[in-house]
């Protein structure tokens, strides 16, 4: 035996220790080990230690061993059975709402109802003191109680007695209280409790609701009150059919709410016919979306002219892998929708449905009517279409692009990928004439219009013949701004020459095309006014007054250079002739002019 649980310890099976100590009676060692190696026969131990005790009489340790083990609820009222005293002592010591009930309980079988009632309220057990009441004869002690306690069990007890006595209200009263909605339902419908149904029916089951619902139907005059607790069962099919049949405008409109793509699309469309017919027509497309007719609901918002919202469209559009249309419908279905919105002036839903679609032109000539310059830029770039780049190219020139380098870029850029070269060339020439027109700089007019030479020669057109002809009005327009350049330039050097081919320049009949007459004429002002010839100067500075009237001699010559021609030759200058303005060009227009610049000498 020493060497058995030895081996016990050393192969450490504490359980089997601890059962070898239990039976060689060494029980202090049993609850040693258990306590330290082996817990989860802890109560175990005790509890047999506990029946040890007791058979050897020692009530007192055995009391005490049975309540370690969890067991003295039932053990300890066994043991002391014999000795009332001593177990009513036990349970008042232990203040445990289980032995409070199970004494309760024996003092009522001893029918010592007054002491039961009192251990039952100790217990908290409500519907023991409710079933004793109520055998007293104490009934509404015990409805104030259910009333406090709510109590559901206390509730149902205290019902079938209300029930039994004919007390109809306060048995339906307590059936609610003790959630026994079928019970007070069927009181309500024997005693034409109708308004009290209706509240009950909603707060039980389905199957309650549609019985409840049955009821009402049958009486004809309450139809509304079926419908609703149809709606409510979720048997929809019957509602409807109730709610058509009685044309229950209101309660349509809810049960329509709570349709969705799993209902049954018969029912779907009639839904969406009767309220096409009441003039509800968003409900309508709403629950032909939801049906899944989308013609149906596009048709519906072009005959009402219905805006299309945002969230319509969406779900008007179909996605590829659906199986409801083939994707020529799809298409076609998209197409229709963005031709709805092009009319609407919904411009940017009507890009995305054609580009959903597969159709860029028509998604771009919709976004180019809603003038968002930012969106057509990045479309133009991400579309890589010819026909989408000149588009976008001949939108940026609508804009003013002269004080603007990065329209100017996308111009040249969005001509240049769509192989527009007479297009481009046509832009070039257009800078020329602003950097004459507002700058007076012909070296970068000069330029721009190199540019658009070199674009119209490489430009394959449909008739050579007017290509030719504006190749040589280019050429023309080339020879005649380098004739000009040149003049100023050699000013400095050999003003005689200058002067001649000035005047020469004066004598061409397409200079008005090209050049400002203006320029020339103020040019030729300057150098005469510089070499002290006040008569030739006045006589140009007269000369462009009579050319160009109407303008401001100042936007030509200075200020400064018309009073000094009037001081040369003595004649006074009139007010009226030289108003007080500034001159066009501001340090604000030439900084655009320098980066306009830029982009034509690198296009």
């Amino acid at each position: 035996r020493t060497c058995r649980w030895r081996l016990y310890k050393s192969c450490k099976r504490y359980d089997l220790l601890n059962k070898f100590y239990q039976a060689s009676n060494q029980w202090q060692k049993a609850i040693e080990t258990a306590e330290r190696h082996d817990r989860v026969h802890l109560r175990t131990t005790y509890y047999n230690y506990a029946k040890h005790l007791e058979a050897t009489g020692e009530h007192g340790l055995a009391l005490t061993h049975y309540e370690k083990s969890d067991t003295h609820r039932f053990e300890v009222p066994r043991m002391l059975s014999e000795d009332l005293q001593a177990l009513e002592n036990y349970v008042n010591k232990m203040k445990d709402k289980n032995l409070w009930k199970w004494w309760a309980q024996y003092l009522e079988s001893q029918s010592d109802m007054e002491s039961a009632l009192k251990y039952y309220e100790l217990a908290q057990d409500y519907f023991s003191l409710v079933r004793v009441h109520c055998f007293q004869g104490n009934i509404q002690k015990a409805a104030e109680i259910a009333n406090e306690t709510g109590n559901w069990a206390a509730s149902y007890h205290l019902a079938r007695q209300y029930e039994s006595q004919d007390e109809i209200k306060q048995a339906v009263h307590f059936y609610t209280r003790a959630q026994a909605f079928n019970n007070a339902i069927r009181l309500c419908k024997e005693n034409n409790l109708d308004d009290q149904l209706m509240n009950l029916a909603l707060l039980s089951s389905p199957e309650d609701m549609i019985e409840a619902a049955c009821y009402y139907e049958e009486k004809t005059e309450q139809m509304d009150r079926a419908v609703m607790l149809y709606h409510k069962a979720g048997h929809f099919s019957k509602a409807l059919e109730l709610a058509f049949a009685t044309q229950q405008f209101g309660a349509l409109q809810l049960i329509a709410e709570d349709l969705d793509e799993k209902s049954d699309p018969a029912l779907l469309a009639r839904c969406s016919d009767f309220f096409i017919e009441h003039g509800q027509y968003e409900k309508a497309i709403e629950l032909l979306l939801t049906a899944k007719k989308y013609h149906e609901a596009l048709q519906v918002c072009l005959k009402q002219n219905l805006t299309i919202t945002e969230e319509m469209a969406e779900k008007m559009t179909i996605s590829k892998d659906s199986k409801d249309l083939s994707e020529e419908s799809r298409r076609e279905l998209l197409e229709q929708i963005a031709d709805c919105c092009m009319r609407q002036g919904n411009y940017h839903m009507a890009t995305k449905k054609y580009t959903q679609a597969g159709n860029k032109l028509k998604a771009m000539r919709a976004l180019l009517k809603s003038g968002d310059t930012e969106k057509i830029v990045f479309f133009a770039g991400v579309s890589r279409q010819r026909e989408i780049y000149i588009m976008a190219a001949n939108y940026l020139q609508s804009l003013d692009w002269r004080k603007d380098p990065e329209i100017m870029k996308n111009i040249i850029s969005f001509y240049t990928k769509g192989r527009a070269l007479d297009l481009l060339a046509g832009f070039y020439d257009a800078c020329a004439q602003v950097e004459i027109d507002e700058y007076q700089n012909y070296e970068k007019a000069q330029g721009a219009l190199t540019e658009a030479y070199k674009c119209l020669s490489k430009a394959k057109t449909r008739s050579p013949l007017e290509q030719e002809s504006k190749i040589a009005l280019l050429q023309s327009k080339m020879a005649l701004i380098k004739r000009f350049i040149h003049a100023r330039r050699i000013h400095s050097e050999d003003p005689k020459e200058a002067v001649r081919q000035c005047e020469q320049l004066l004598d061409e009949q397409d200079l008005d095309n090209t050049i400002r007459r203006g320029d020339v004429l103020g040019f030729l002002v300057e150098h005469y006014l510089q070499v002290e010839e006040f008569h030739m100067a006045y006589r140009y500075l007269e000369e462009l007054r009579k050319r160009i009237p109407g303008v401001n001699l100042t936007y030509y010559v200075t200020r400064q250079t018309i009073e000094a021609v009037h001081r040369g030759v003595g004649i006074p200058l009139s007010r009226n002739l030289v108003p007080e303005q500034i001159r066009h060009s501001s340090m604000e227009n030439r900084e655009v002019e320098e980066e306009v610049a830029d982009e034509l000498e690198d296009p």
